[in-house]
């Protein structure tokens, strides 16, 4: 699908059993929900397998995407930078045939929704952030909570460098993003059978080409642009409190976003609930996914009949 002047790789869940025993007409419903799922660094559609056909199921278009430089996606030498990502989510609900959506992120996936919900507001219906709490926040709470700032930071100052972290992404067919993967989920996650086949399946997608570089990316324009002025105004911009439906979820053994961070900042979302996933640690769609599921229904509420 073309957006925003690239190819983005999509995936639809197929048509719900309910609706295709109704017999309405296959194609775009004007009227139904458009839900559009954004991934978090290193990983790639799959992660929301289980949303996709939960949220279907419910009567919604669910859509999951590799985001821009991962995946199957085109992978640009630039457009990293909060502006042009926000500006890819605006391009797709349009390129998919909506005039607005519900964005559901995880963790850098979430930081884009937020972006999408400050600098396209009439396109957001809601956005739901499965372990991203708010830009703003998040900033504060690295630079004021020693806990957070010794869970966040390492990695983030170590993927500043140039090539070394493209190549520790890629070596050992990509056993870094399992170490990442181990180190942040619930520890009774990671003993299980999914698990494996989950982290097969991000080593497999961090290696294909460009998207180690591609994802280090995001990370690199956050630093960097802190001392440049598209940066300054755009963390300016993102102080504009964001008035639609928020839902932010954490898994309540998440080692790496705190659950202090996520629940500050309600002037920044006065419309937010907070909701702590049992069982499951940063990466809770898919170690609790029936409880992810479950809270994203009551966001979305009744689809359209």
């Amino acid at each position: 699908m073309h957006a925003n002047g690239i190819r983005f790789h999509v995936v639809e869940a197929p048509e719900s059993p309910a609706r295709a025993a109704s017999g309405q007409r296959a194609g775009v419903d004007p009227d139904a929900t458009l839900v559009l799922l954004l991934h978090g660094f290193g990983d790639f559609w799959w992660s929301w397998r289980h949303q996709l056909t939960g949220l279907a199921d419910r009567g919604h278009r669910v859509v999951a995407v590799d985001l821009r430089g991962y995946g199957d996606s085109d992978k640009p030498p630039r457009g990293y930078d909060g502006w042009t990502l926000a500006g890819d989510v605006a391009g797709l609900i349009r390129a998919l045939g909506h005039t607005e959506a519900t964005l559901v992120g995880h963790a850098e996936g979430g930081l884009v929704c937020w972006a999408t919900a400050v600098l396209h507001p009439r396109l957001v219906r809601s956005i739901a952030l499965v372990s991203s709490p708010h830009p703003i926040t998040l900033k504060r709470a690295v630079l004021r909570d020693r806990r957070q700032r010794a869970a966040w930071l390492p990695n983030f100052l170590r993927y500043q460098l140039p090539r070394r972290p493209e190549q520790l992404l890629t070596t050992a067919d990509g056993f870094e993003i399992e170490r990442l993967l181990r180190a942040r989920v619930d520890p009774r996650w990671a003993g299980s059978a999914e698990f494996v086949d989950t982290a097969r399946r991000m080593r497999s997608a961090i290696r294909i080409p460009g998207a180690a570089h591609c994802g280090l990316e995001y990370q690199r324009w956050a630093f960097r642009s802190q001392w440049r002025p598209d940066g300054r105004r755009f963390m300016s911009m993102m102080r504009e409190p964001v008035r639609v439906p928020v839902l932010s979820l954490y898994g309540e053994s998440d080692p790496y976003i705190l659950d202090t961070t996520v629940r500050r900042g309600h002037h920044l979302a006065p419309n937010r609930r907070v909701a702590q996933i049992p069982a499951a640690g940063h990466f809770a769609h898919q170690e609790n996914p029936d409880a992810v599921t479950a809270e994203l229904a009551k966001l979305l509420g009744r689809p359209a009949s």
